[in-house]
């Protein structure tokens, strides 16, 4: 009888062949005013302004912000991850050549990660960026960056998502 063994890796997004959904999308930089990086993101990928989605989604929950984006022919779908940093990610994210969302926290101490929340449920900071092919848009920064440089590298990966069209079978 064989002996189990769990599986030590994914790959971020089982890649086939040709498969690009947003490799042409023209993104804009947005600066983000106040803690708004989520939706200035969804306004960078829709061409929209972050008010028309401030009030409308979640800033927590993914799923209100895939449903924000459907209307304008897109969705995001979570890709397997952990906590480990971006930068254990970004060369693969990089190789898809295509639109993700990435999520990380900015502190550089996993115990603040891991700590117990306060009273309000906060536990500590995140922000929310794009990656287009090589690029990474950033609302904080107000630029485009090259993704093998951009700080996220550093820190630990919060959410990794692919940004899907509406009508792909993935997603959520």
């Amino acid at each position: 009888m064989a002996t189990f063994t769990s599986d030590a890796n994914t790959p971020v997004w089982p890649a086939e062949d040709g498969e690009h959904y947003f490799r042409d999308l023209v993104i804009h930089p947005i600066r983000q005013k106040g803690p708004t990086c989520v939706s200035t993101c969804l306004a960078m990928l829709t061409g929209k302004r972050p008010e028309d989605f401030q009030g409308n989604i979640n800033t927590q929950d993914p799923v209100s912000w895939s449903a924000a984006l459907k209307p304008y022919g897109m969705k995001l779908a979570y890709c397997p991850h952990d906590a480990r940093k971006m930068k254990f990610y970004i060369e693969e994210l990089i190789a898809l050549d295509d639109l993700f969302a990435l999520s990380f926290y900015t502190t550089p101490d996993s115990e603040d990660i891991l700590a117990d929340p306060n009273s309000d449920g906060f536990v500590t900071q995140s922000h929310f960026i794009l990656l287009h092919r090589d690029k990474i848009y950033d609302s904080n920064r107000y630029r485009c960056e090259p993704a093998r440089t951009h700080r996220c590298v550093d820190y630990h990966t919060k959410r990794i998502f692919r940004v899907l069209p509406v009508t792909h079978a993935r997603g959520l």
